[in-house]
Parts: structure tokens; C-alpha cells; sequence
């Protein structure tokens, strides 16, 4: 009985403390994984020849050793990791492709510390499949001007801020935080910007084929799918998809920088289309245009026979979003409404 009495004390001491230790919110409880895992796919082998032999150190104190640059090499391969929830809810896997000197990093936590849409996305019972696209991350990158043609493209730390909706245009980036100047009601996290830099890596412009033969890889391995892509990775999406129409079911597309094929519009007819726009593109030099083209071809889908929403989400009244809706303050809002969309189509049970 003293027992019984004694565990009873000892429940009532702690539960106090796992009240405290619960998550404050639903979509905060523990992720329950039916498992997760990852692999490469694509790429190609290139053989190089003609350079010459040398000796190297690799470390202090070190025996040197000759490195032979000449050989065979593994190149332009793509890293996916996956996540399968316990309860699928999906009728498909979702892919995540991401932007320009970014990596798949952009879909997971925040530059300011909160969950991304990988783990948003996983809560409602999708399987996500996010990659780091060739030449980036774990995917790697190759010699050049051997194998990638040109030199790699290093952003500075004021381009995004500047180039990508968060300050106020040229000259509001400052390397002191205090002086920066933000656009007015921007919901890009100011405290996370820096930390934002850390994940950017170099990028190279003359790897779009590549990329693309690597992104079909997947979409072979993986699909039938839904994809979920960002800024640069929309002409591969919308490519991947006029390629392989059987195997894309829906295509959600936030701010995609470039758009597929005009004369191939056709074969996203049957491929129902989200196209999502933050807030101050009007007064933007470039935005203004790259979502005129994207609107147009949005248009020539539905005039094929297709389905596309085109999203102003300030029209909707989410305001102050910043080029990237999943890093903002209110990415829980806009995967809100990518999320009903998807339902909507019936991509979601």
C-alpha cells in the first residue's frame, strides 16, 4: 500500500513536468516514421586525360602521395533523402526541388529555427522525397571547365537580400543588422537572414542539362508523384512534367523563375497546376516580369485544356511574403493553402 502510495507521489511530481515538455500545438507532436532513408540517382561517367601528375600533403606531417587527376569519374549524380510517414495520407509522394545556390536545406528547418514544410508536410502524411540538386550539397560537383563548362556563380550577402524581396532594393542591405532596411510588413524572418547566407552554396550556369537528366532520374524512380518547386527548378519541373505526364499528378509551383516548353503545353493538360506569388512584386525591377511570364503560360495550358490556379497571395490577403514563402514567418499559412489545393484535387484521402 506505502508503495502504491509512494508511485502515485512520484506521478503527480512529474506530470507537471511533461505538461511542460508537451507540445503547445498539434502540428508540433512527435513525427511517427515508417521509415526514411536516402540515395543518388542519375549522373554519368566522364573519362579525363592529358593532365599531369602530382604530389601532394593532406595533412601536417603527412607522407606525400601522388594524385593522378587522370582517369574515370563519377558526375552529375543527384541526393535524394526520403521520409515515409507511419500513416500515409499522400495518394502520391510529394518531391521538393529547390532554387538557385540553394539546397534541399530550403524546405527543412528555417533560417530562424522553425520547422519548414518537409516537416509540415510529413505531418499530414505525405511522403517527401527532398533532393539536393546536381552541382549542390551532398549531390557534389565536378572539375570545370572539364566536365561543368563554365566557373561557378558565389552570391554576396547582400544579393538575396536585395535581389529576392526582403529589403528595400539596391543599397538596403547593411553588414550591420541595424541597418538593414526591410520592405514594410516583410515577413522574412530578420533575425534569421544571416544565418539564411550559411546555407547558400556555389551554383553554375551551365548545368541546366545535367540537372534536368537527373531530376527525370527520380521522377522515374519515384513517381507517379506530386512536385512541389521553387524559383529555378520550375523549367525542370514543368519540363518533367511534359515528359513524363503519366507519371506527374499535380505540379505546385512557388515563384518559379522560368516556365516549361510553349510548344509543348499539351501534355500538361491532364496535370493540375498551382502557380503561388508572394507580396511586392509590382514594385520590383524583375518580379513584374518573370510573373507576367509565368501567368502566360499559365494561360496556355488552359487554352490546351489544362487546369491552372495562378495565386496572388496578397490579392488573398497573406501579405508581405518574400521570394521564399517557406523560410517566412507565415510558411504555416501557405502550406495551408497548397495543402487544401492539393485535397482538393483529390491527391490527399
Amino acid at each position: 500500500m506505502k508503495l502504491a502510495i509512494r508511485y502515485a507521489l512520484a506521478a503527480l511530481m512529474v506530470a507537471p513536468f511533461f505538461a511542460l515538455c508537451a507540445p503547445a500545438h498539434a502540428e508540433d507532436a512527435p513525427i511517427n516514421l515508417k521509415t526514411m532513408g536516402s540515395f543518388h540517382v542519375g549522373g554519368r561517367l566522364v573519362e579525363i586525360s592529358g593532365k599531369p601528375v602530382k604530389e601532394m600533403l593532406f595533412s601536417p606531417g603527412g607522407v606525400p602521395v601522388k594524385v593522378d587527376p587522370n582517369g574515370t569519374y563519377q558526375v552529375e549524380q543527384m541526393y535524394v533523402q526520403y521520409f515515409i510517414p507511419a500513416n500515409e495520407r499522400g495518394r502520391v509522394p510529394l518531391l521538393m526541388w529547390h532554387g538557385g545556390g540553394y539546397t534541399g536545406v530550403t524546405y527543412e528547418s528555417t533560417p530562424d529555427g522553425r520547422e519548414g514544410w518537409l516537416n509540415y508536410f510529413l505531418r499530414k502524411g505525405w511522403a517527401v522525397y527532398n533532393s539536393d540538386a546536381v552541382e549542390r550539397g551532398r549531390s557534389g560537383w565536378a572539375q570545370y571547365p572539364d566536365i561543368f563548362k563554365t566557373e561557378p556563380v558565389f552570391l554576396t550577402t547582400a544579393n538575396p537580400f536585395e535581389r529576392f524581396r526582403i529589403g528595400a532594393g539596391e543599397g538596403s542591405f547593411s553588414q550591420d543588422p541595424a541597418k538593414r532596411r526591410y520592405l514594410p510588413g516583410n515577413q522574412f524572418p530578420a533575425e534569421g537572414y544571416d544565418n539564411m547566407m550559411k546555407q547558400i552554396v556555389p551554383r553554375w550556369t551551365s548545368t541546366d542539362e545535367a540537372i534536368f537528366a537527373a531530376y527525370l532520374a527520380e521522377v522515374d524512380k519515384v513517381c507517379p508523384c506530386v512536385i512541389l518547386f521553387h524559383s529555378q527548378a520550375g523549367p525542370f519541373a514543368f519540363k518533367a512534367a511534359q515528359a513524363k505526364p503519366d507519371k506527374v499528378k499535380a505540379l505546385v509551383a512557388v515563384e518559379p523563375a522560368q516556365v516549361g516548353d510553349p510548344d509543348k503545353v499539351a501534355a500538361l493538360k491532364g496535370i493540375p497546376t498551382l502557380m503561388v506569388y508572394g507580396d511586392f512584386i509590382a514594385q520590383d525591377k524583375r518580379w513584374p516580369t518573370i510573373r507576367k511570364n509565368g501567368s502566360a503560360f499559365a494561360e496556355k495550358i488552359r487554352v490546351a485544356g489544362g487546369s491552372v490556379d495562378v495565386v496572388d497571395l496578397p490579392a488573398i490577403g497573406i501579405k508581405g511574403n518574400s521570394h521564399f514563402p517557406m523560410m517566412d514567418r507565415n510558411n504555416r499559412e501557405v502550406a495551408d493553402l497548397i495543402q487544401k489545393w492539393l485535397s482538393d484535387k483529390g491527391l490527399y484521402k
